[in-house]
């Protein structure tokens, strides 16, 4: 019993130890939560406008907290009590600690949570029982502080910047919401009202002329979007590039030629990677071509390419991607910097450094070196992109229209014909299952389709051209067979009855007769729970393309029957026409 008694005071008084060491920790009123940086400086400097003691941290997982403290942990529970009772912040706000905030962003120059102050209270009943202040107790005094710049004395160290620090001064101003001349170096009118709005959002003196210790924390405040970044120079002398990069976000993995990999070290899920190799123009092309298969490349987003350059973004969802690369001397050198979406006045600001910091030094990656994966669905180690469906078409005109399945058309976001040219939808038919495809400028296909205007005979050979395995072989292939009925199940009069062994990615190809004309278009299988023979397909009739072609504006191509075309001879037609359509999420 007397063990009993001793554990439940030892734990009562540990328990009261702990609450009492927690209620002397500083704690913070926290307002809000924003899931970027830019916007949680958007609201923080709202809160500042019309409350004291604001501060903004970084809260994990890519969150922005803005707080109100530190206070002691009554005067905080009553403030929380009154601020919210006079709508001055939201009613969800809560009391935190400071052992949940990390990197602090607001204000600019982070500072360390002082310890609780005892209340007035306290330090008048110390003074009546006639004890002497504890240490905690006595307030220390003020360090010195340097006397503040005069006008003039601003003005004189003003005069001494270069043209660049003016305009930094200037792109800070805006970035601020105070300026929104041209960034020219010269401090104009326009320029001094910004310092004197900026002057007086931030409680200084509204005078139009920045002191040493003003320019400095506007450009504190400025660069705090990089906080926690670690922005620093990174060496790599295996690719042979040096740049300024996030260093405390990204840690070096692999090389993988022509990539130097850095993947993510932080909560932020950011990677980087350094391309460099020996080569030329048609190298540059090649790569160009390459890095848009990829998964770190999404197909939305601008891109361009010149004889010496190219630029790749990939916007998805979640990241995006932005790729620089240029050749000199014989050498391909850039960067990707692939960075989560939401958080776009950080990753436009850390582009702008990597790019204005970007160095080659000697030497390019050991085309040997790294890691040797064969796997078909990686290139260097990384992830080729997949279309979400593949499907075949097949061209209708000279201009490059594409006849193509309903199916693929309804399923996706984008589409694209051989995998990276992309295309629109002309025309929809849903009751026939065709859909007409264009180009954002005229093609001139090497074949397109001669639309026959006779009826098959039954029995008679046909051959399906598509591409079986989605794209995977990389030409289409023919499928042969014969007609077994001008009409559907059902008695359709435009539907064809075929007896062939296409596979799904047929579906949108040409079906040729034993002429190489074209009589019509593989629909792909019907649903449904009725299960028909593995050989039973279907094709919309070559009338239905006309008609749908017609009501679009397009002219067709037509042709009679010239007698029966040698099989190596309808491969190459095959080939010429037929073309992989994609659709991407």
């Amino acid at each position: 019993m007397f063990r009993v008694i001793v554990s439940v005071i030892f734990c009562v008084t540990l328990w009261s130890s702990v609450a009492q060491g927690q209620n002397r920790e500083p704690v913070w009123v926290q307002i809000e939560a924003q899931p970027s940086l830019t916007q949680a400086q958007e609201r923080i400097r709202s809160y500042a406008s019309s409350l004291t003691n604001v501060s903004g941290f970084a809260l994990g997982g890519g969150w922005y907290g803005i707080v109100l403290g530190p206070y002691a942990a009554d005067d905080a529970r009553d403030l929380l009590r009154r601020y919210r009772r006079d709508g001055l912040i939201p009613g969800d706000s809560f009391i935190a600690y400071t052992s949940s905030f990390q990197q602090q962003f607001w204000p600019a120059a982070p500072t360390t949570p002082p310890v609780q102050a005892p209340s007035p209270a306290t330090l008048q009943a110390s003074a009546e029982a006639g004890e002497p202040a504890s240490e905690a107790q006595q307030t220390p005094p003020a360090p010195a502080q340097e006397p503040p710049e005069t006008i003039a004395q601003a003005r004189a160290s003003e005069a001494r910047l270069t043209a660049d620090e003016r305009a930094a001064l200037q792109t800070a101003l805006a970035w601020a919401g105070h300026y929104t001349a041209a960034i020219d170096g010269a401090f104009g009118r326009g320029t001094r009202n910004a310092m004197a709005a900026w002057q007086a959002a931030n409680g200084h003196t509204a005078n139009g002329v920045l002191t040493t210790a003003q320019r400095t924390e506007l450009t504190a405040q400025y660069n705090a979007v990089f906080n926690g970044l670690g922005l620093e120079r990174l060496v790599d002398s295996g690719a042979g590039i040096a740049l300024k990069a996030p260093r405390k976000v990204i840690e070096f993995s692999e090389y993988s030629p022509p990539f130097a990999k850095y993947e993510s070290a932080s909560d932020i899920n950011a990677r980087l990677l350094l391309i460099s190799q020996d080569g030329t123009e048609d190298t540059l092309r090649g790569l160009y071509d390459i890095m848009q298969t990829l998964e770190i490349v999404p197909p939305t987003g601008p891109r361009s390419i010149t004889e010496t350059q190219f630029t790749l973004v990939g916007e998805s969802a979640t990241f995006i991607s932005h790729t620089e690369v240029s050749l000199e001397a014989g050498q391909i050198k850039g960067f990707t910097l692939i960075w989560p979406a939401g958080d776009e006045e950080r990753r436009s600001r850390l582009l702008a450094e990597m790019s204005g910091s970007f160095e080659r030094l000697d030497g390019v990656l050991d085309p040997t070196e790294g890691v040797d994966d064969q796997s078909i669905d990686l290139v260097a180690g990384l992830e080729i992109r997949r279309p979400k469906l593949s499907r075949s078409g097949f061209f209708l005109d000279a201009a490059g229209h594409i006849v193509t399945t309903t199916e693929i058309v309804d399923a996706c976001a984008s589409l694209t014909i051989e995998q990276d040219l992309a295309v629109s939808v002309l025309a929809n038919d849903s009751q026939t299952g065709i859909a007409l495809l264009k180009t954002a400028v005229p093609l001139s296909p090497a074949k397109s389709a001669e639309l026959t205007q006779r009826n098959p005979l039954l029995q008679s050979e046909v051959a399906v051209a598509g591409f079986s395995y989605e794209g995977v072989l990389g030409a289409p292939t023919l499928t042969f067979g014969r007609l077994d009925d001008v009409k559907g199940l059902q008695g359709e009069p435009f539907v064809k009855r075929l007896a062939l062994a296409a596979l799904p990615g047929d579906a949108g190809g040409p079906v040729f007769d034993e002429t190489g004309a074209v009589l019509g278009m593989l629909l792909p299988p019907q649903p449904g729970p009725r299960q028909l023979p593995k050989e039973v397909r279907f094709a919309i009739g070559s009338e239905s393309i006309r008609q749908l072609a017609q009501n679009a504006g397009l002219v067709t191509g037509q042709t009679e029957p010239t007698g029966r075309i040698a099989p190596e001879d309808l491969t190459t037609q095959a080939q010429d026409m037929t073309v992989l359509v994609s659709c991407w999420d």
